[in-house]
């Protein structure tokens, strides 16, 4: 039950699915627990289903064709959630009876009870009811409940009882069973002893009736559908009733049930009796709490009760399916190993602001607000309805910081990691209840056991600036006692700048203040390199836990898991080998994989990896490392061999993984457990992703040049070091070596085709492609472990409906185009070096990025090589003859495609006719930009992009020597061969071609100097000067090709020489070839901008693409619509909204003051008395306010003043209502809408000019 209450604290259940997913307590009841309603709903419809079933089923075997109960309710019986169903409704049910019927039927429901009882106990229910027909019983019972679960609730008691009397005190005997050897109970009804209040009497029928005569007819619509549901529901059960003219016990039942339905003083023909205990029971929580229960028992199926969030099925399935894993025993709490949790911190978004929450950040005027809501929306509803507020009262002062809170814990938050990291304390409280410890005992062991720690680097910074995330941080150390904050601080100590840098630790000092804790003096400042890890090192000495758990800042916790967490750390208790356990590996979630399809894409990555790839290299490879968070380490073992990070500028990019080598070479050993998992956010963005893999590949570069890698090597085994190798580094070498592969196979088949080479001797070279394209298949091969492993935990249907989703919304594109970005980085960082961090960020992606951007970010890295490889297939298609191309090229083609097309395809509107026309607008703009940074200029980013050219060494230049060589070999083969030849001595052109020639170099020569002497020319001069040089180049470049098709022969071949020069000036430093580079990527662009402008104009593509860019959006119950068609729908609304929102919070709270002073006038029996002329003016502009809120308040005659000390505004009934909030003297510990203190009702004074009451207008009006 603590499990599904934190689940509503976290607003993934509603009300009703958190009671349907509780297991119930009735305090005096007979069972102490009873099972959840989603456990049990559609249980009673299946015993139904077996008491219909055929006779012939259940008298096979009788003796003398004579049915008994054990034959009949044999199935029920031997059920165990049927027989519970049975018994919980038959004891609840007839408690509802008891409690809605009243003391005037309490003696015929016991009796009836007690009969049906000893049936059931003797073995006569067959004998003396008709079961087969208990349905139609049962179907006016649930029509009951459904009406008093649908009316009950929303019922208003009167303010005082209808029938004013002394009740008689009525017997109430109870069901009584007699004990009887033999004799077994079927159900059981001992709670109704707890019922009775008095001594048993004899059964005794009263008549006398002394009540008020009610003159006036009640109305009342739920009394009267209750009543009519319960005479059904008793003419029903007087049809199961056997033989009732012979048997005296039927016979009994049925005049109970007779005179119960005719009673004049009772429930089925007083009106007033009826309606009092229909109020009477309305007040009574328990008979809620049990009508609801009986509610799921009988008319729910079960899949209304089952909760609709995904993440609560996956966090229950996984949590019970864990306690059945190999599980070390947890030792008390007393005994356990103590550790802390540790996370490094530097300016990442602590808790949204209100500011973050409505800032509108793109050009669709989509706030973060309605994109969580959009995205959240189940969760949305529950966090409305756990508040009991409106959508329009989310900014109120007292809701404001429970809305920043919900939607900083679904974002990826400082926040989100402390509240789940927070949830060990409360796991560990709960578990020294359950051991009986009290409270103070359990605060020193939370001190003892559990402690967090986040490295907040610059959080005196943030102080100093007072930046608002500093605020932030100390709210959660407020929050949460055990949190401490551990910074680097630094004082400057004079003028040139010497300071002294300490390492500090604060926490919250339980009065709303900061105490600093410790304050330790570092020899210099510690951030040698990247910075997070000097982040993590500093604080370990505040750490006081045996162990220590990293977690980072992208990750969250949750509660069930957290009750498992003192098993984990039993495990360092064990010795699997030789090797102490010194690292212990968690298994991992990805929370952010509904976003869209690549956050889809990076889930199931990460699933593959931290799953299955740890599962393997934890046994049988025995070579897991430290691959990152959550993993938790022997803090003495680390802290006396080098620390958990290391922190060497560049060399340690990958901070985390030397760790892992440093524990693999000092004699330590990983284990990796998969019973306990904590969740995980990734990057949602292709830009984001692009960053992260660039990361990753420039870590794994700098891995393969550290000694740490070189010191393991040269001390593992043989098998050892090949499974780190493939398990590590060897991945991103293997993908450099399949770029390579494509490229050189590619120009390979290039240049045999130019140079018709495609044979040995005189016969043609037979190609395999048919073979080709069955190798390529067996590539899928590999998606079957994750298929087994989704299999197992979503189901096989499940499994397969999403491998065939990750295909068809273009996955393999995603996974080849990342295939070149590890290579690309690799390789670079190789050759180059220049590895830094790159800072992904971690929010939404729901805006369009520009092509000009997508240029920038990807041309050199994928565009070129996408061009590049494309160009040279259509040249071998044109020159091949050995057949079967597609065969032979699919898969090249394939990977052409995913390097151009990914970036775009994942771009939300990219085919959007109108955002296609701005791109190429900006994209124009940005490459004939001249000054500003990289994103205002081509020519900035050109030289910027090619900068690291210069540190080239020079067997790194020799690489880009030999790719020169290859474009000189294509261009010689192009320019020999025969294609679109002319015989220009056959066909004399009409125009001279070297006079064509000489216009088109005129024309590019007078057009570079017009660029760069444009600003000292006149507008007007520049234009047409500008229009007649693009005219004559583009009117000579088409007359010359079609006089003499062999001039695009050789612009062809004069592509890749261009080319080979280019890359050789490069290499030497030549700056002319940047005019060739910005003709290529002009030429590029376009490439990618003409398909892109033919599937706007057909406009289907754009609906396609969204539907299948966010389609685990749309799985999810999420209408990305909402997001994607909002279109600035608020971002013109008037401003002067913001400004009204604290008004519009105290007219919501003037109208819930309004309504408790109604309420206590009804309850005091004033707001009867009340004349039309007895009217409150103060009480009157409040109701004015709250019921017109579109128009302006009246304004309002001001009366005489009368000095009569203070000036309050009073009602009639001595209520304040504007209190101390207007006077602004009230307590600062009570709250402003209690009334402390009800006057009664005060005679008219008949001095004034207005009878019954005076008005004064307060001296101060309530604060706006």
């Amino acid at each position: 039950n603590e499990i599904i209450d934190m689940f509503r604290q976290e607003d993934i259940v509603s009300n009703q699915e958190r009671d349907n997913l509780k297991f119930s307590v009735f305090d005096g009841f007979s069972q102490a627990i009873y099972l959840p309603v989603f456990q049990t709903a559609g249980v009673i419809e299946n015993v139904l289903h077996e008491l219909e079933r055929p006779q012939e089923e259940y008298m096979a075997g009788t003796e003398n064709e004579i049915v008994t109960d054990d034959a009949f309710f044999g199935p029920v019986l031997s059920h165990l959630t049927m027989r519970t169903a049975v018994s919980e409704v038959w004891e609840l049910g007839t408690f509802l009876f008891l409690q809605l019927l009243g003391p005037v039927h309490n003696d015929d429901i016991v009796a009836v009870m007690n009969l049906i009882l000893k049936w059931s106990e003797n073995g006569a229910l067959y004998k003396n009811m008709k079961m087969d027909k208990v349905r139609s019983a049962m179907t006016q019972f649930v029509g009951l409940v459904n009406t008093l679960k649908g009316g009950i609730g929303r019922r208003k008691p009167a303010s005082a009882p209808r029938v004013k009397s002394s009740k008689p005190k009525f017997a109430r005997n109870q069901p009584q069973s007699e004990a009887r050897p033999g004799m077994r109970r079927a159900v059981s009804a001992a709670f109704l002893q707890t019922m009775s209040k008095g001594p048993s009497e004899s059964n005794t029928f009263s008549k006398k009736k002394d009540t008020s005569e009610v003159d006036a007819v009640i109305l009342d619509a739920l009394r009267d559908q209750v009543r009519d549901k319960f005479r059904n529901l008793m003419q029903s059960v007087k049809g199961l009733l056997k033989d009732t003219s012979n048997n005296p016990e039927t016979r009994d039942i049925l005049d109970r049930i007779t005179f119960l339905l005719s009673k004049e003083d009772g429930f089925i023909w007083d009106d007033a009796y009826a309606s009092d205990q229909l109020d009477d029971v309305s007040k009574k929580s328990l008979f809620k709490d049990v009508l609801s229960k009986v509610h799921g028992l009988v008319a729910c199926h079960p899949d209304d009760v089952e909760p609709k969030s995904k993440e609560v099925h996956r966090r229950l399935t996984f949590f019970v399916n864990s306690l059945f894993m190999d599980m070390p025993d947890a030792p008390s709490i007393h005994d356990m190993f103590s550790w802390n949790v540790m996370t490094p911190y530097y300016s990442e978004d602590v808790t949204y602001t209100k500011g973050d929450l409505i800032k509108r950040s793109d050009a669709l005027g989509v706030s973060t607000l309605l994109y969580l809501q959009t995205l959240f929306r189940a969760d949305w509803n529950n966090f409305l309805e756990r508040m009991k507020i409106q959508d329009d009262e989310i900014w109120g002062k007292k809701n404001l910081g429970e809305t920043r809170t919900w939607a900083s814990l679904r974002a990826q938050t400082l926040s989100r990691t402390v509240h789940g990291m927070m949830y060990y304390e409360k796991a560990l409280r709960l578990l020294a209840n359950l051991e009986r410890l009290d409270e103070n005992t359990t605060n020193d062991l939370m001190g003892e056991k559990f402690g967090y720690i986040v490295s907040c680097q610059v959080y005196g910074n943030m102080k100093k600036n007072q930046d608002s995330k500093a605020e932030d941080i100390e709210n959660l150390m407020h929050r949460f006692p055990h949190l401490r904050i551990a910074y680097i601080d630094s004082i400057r100590l004079n003028r040139a700048g010497a300071a002294v840098f300490y390492s500090v630790l604060v926490k919250s000092d339980g009065n709303g203040k900061i105490q600093e804790v410790y304050r330790v003096r570092l020899p210099g400042n510690p951030v040698i390199g990247e910075g997070k890890p000097e982040n993590q090192n500093h604080a370990m000495i505040f750490s006081r836990g045996e162990f220590v758990q990293t977690i980072d800042m992208n990750q969250e916790g949750y509660f069930e898991e957290a009750l498992k967490m003192r098993n984990a750390l039993q495990e360092f208790a064990k010795r699997d080998g030789p090797l102490p356990t010194t690292i212990l590996g968690l298994r991992e979630h990805i929370f952010t994989g509904s976003v869209s399809s690549l956050a889809n894409y990076m889930a199931l990555q990460e699933t593959s990896f931290v799953t299955l790839g740890q599962r393997v290299l934890t046994k049988p490879l025995c070579i897991r490392l430290h691959y990152g968070h959550p993993d938790v380490f022997d803090k003495l073992f680390f802290i006396t061999r080098g620390g958990i990070s290391k922190s060497s500028k560049g060399i340690n990019l990958s901070e985390d993984i030397f760790a892992g080598y440093n524990n693999a070479i000092r004699g330590g050993q990983v284990g990796f457990k998969e019973y306990l998992q904590v969740g995980k956010g990734r990057d949602v963005g292709m830009s984001q992703i692009y960053k992260f893999e660039a990361k990753l590949s420039q870590g794994a570069g700098e891995q393969s040049l550290s000694r740490d890698v070189y010191r393991l090597c040269h001390r593992l085994d043989f098998y050892r070091l090949l499974s780190m190798y493939f398990g590590g580094i060897g991945h991103y070498f293997s993908n450099v070596l399949t770029i390579l592969t494509i490229y050189i196979v590619i120009y390979l088949m290039a240049i045999l085709a130019l140079f018709d080479l495609e044979k040995i001797g005189d016969r043609l070279i037979t190609p395999m492609g048919t073979i080709q394209m069955l190798l390529g298949g067996l590539g899928l091969l590999q998606t079957i472990p994750l298929f087994a492993t989704l299999g197992v935990e979503r189901g096989w249907w499940d499994s397969l409906r999403e491998i065939f989703y990750v295909f068809i919304t273009g996955g393999p594109l995603h996974f080849m185009f990342h295939i070149q970005t590890k290579a690309h980085y690799m390789s670079q960082t190789i050759l180059v070096g220049g590895a830094k961090y790159r800072a992904t960020g971690r929010g939404f992606v729901t805006q369009h990025t520009e092509m000009d951007e997508q240029f920038r970010f990807f041309a050199s890295s994928h565009l070129y090589l996408g061009v590049e490889i494309g160009t040279a297939l259509i040249l071998m298609g044109i020159f091949t003859d050995a057949g079967q191309y597609f065969g032979r090229t699919w898969s090249m083609w394939l990977a052409s495609i995913s390097f151009l097309a990914s970036p775009f395809w994942f771009n939300p509107l990219t085919f959007d006719w109108s955002v296609v026309t701005s791109d190429y607008g900006k994209y124009i703009r940005w490459m004939c930009g001249s000054g500003g940074n990289a994103s205002k200029s081509w020519d900035i980013w050109w030289t910027e992009e090619n900068a690291y050219y210069k540190k080239l060494s020079l067997p790194s230049k020799m690489i880009s020597v030999l790719k020169a060589t290859l474009y000189v070999i294509m261009a010689i083969g192009i320019w020999g061969s025969d294609l679109w030849s002319f015989d220009s001595l056959l066909n004399k052109p009409t125009i001279a071609i070297n006079l064509l020639v000489i216009v088109i170099v005129a024309a590019f020569i007078i057009g570079r100097i017009l660029a760069a002497t444009e600003r000292m020319l006149s507008y007007p001069l520049r234009r047409t000067l500008g229009l007649l040089i693009a005219f004559s180049l583009i009117a000579g470049i088409i007359i010359l090709i079609s006089e003499d098709s062999n001039y695009l022969r050789k612009a062809l071949a004069a592509y890749y020489g261009v080319g080979a020069i280019c890359l050789i000036g490069l290499l030497t430093g030549v700056k002319a070839v940047k005019n060739l580079y910005f003709i290529h990527d002009l030429v590029c662009g376009h490439i990618i901008f003409v398909p892109l402008f033919i599937f706007a104009a057909l406009q289907v593509p754009s609906y396609i693409q969204t539907w299948l860019l966010y389609k685990n959006a749309l799985s999810s119950d999420v209408v990305i619509s909402d997001i994607l068609k909002y279109a600035q729908k608020s971002q013109n609304s008037s401003s002067g909204k913001e400004g009204d929102e604290d008004l519009a919070a105290q007219v919501a709270e003037l109208r819930k003051i309004v309504q408790k002073q109604e309420q206590m006038l009804m309850n005091n029996g004033v707001a009867s008395n009340l004349s039309t002329d007895d009217r409150n003016a103060s009480t009157d502009a409040i109701m004015g306010l709250i019921s017109e809120p579109a128009q302006a308040a009246p304004v309002m005659p001001r009366a005489p003043e009368v000095p009569r000390g203070p000036a309050r505004a009073m009602s009639m009934s001595g209520l304040d209502v504007w209190g101390d909030m207007a006077l602004g003297d009230a307590d600062e510990d009570s709250s402003p809408y209690s009334l402390q203190q009800v006057e009664p009702p005060r005679a008219p004074q008949m001095g004034h000019a207005v009878q019954g009451f005076h008005f004064e207008s307060p001296s101060t009006m309530p604060p706006r």
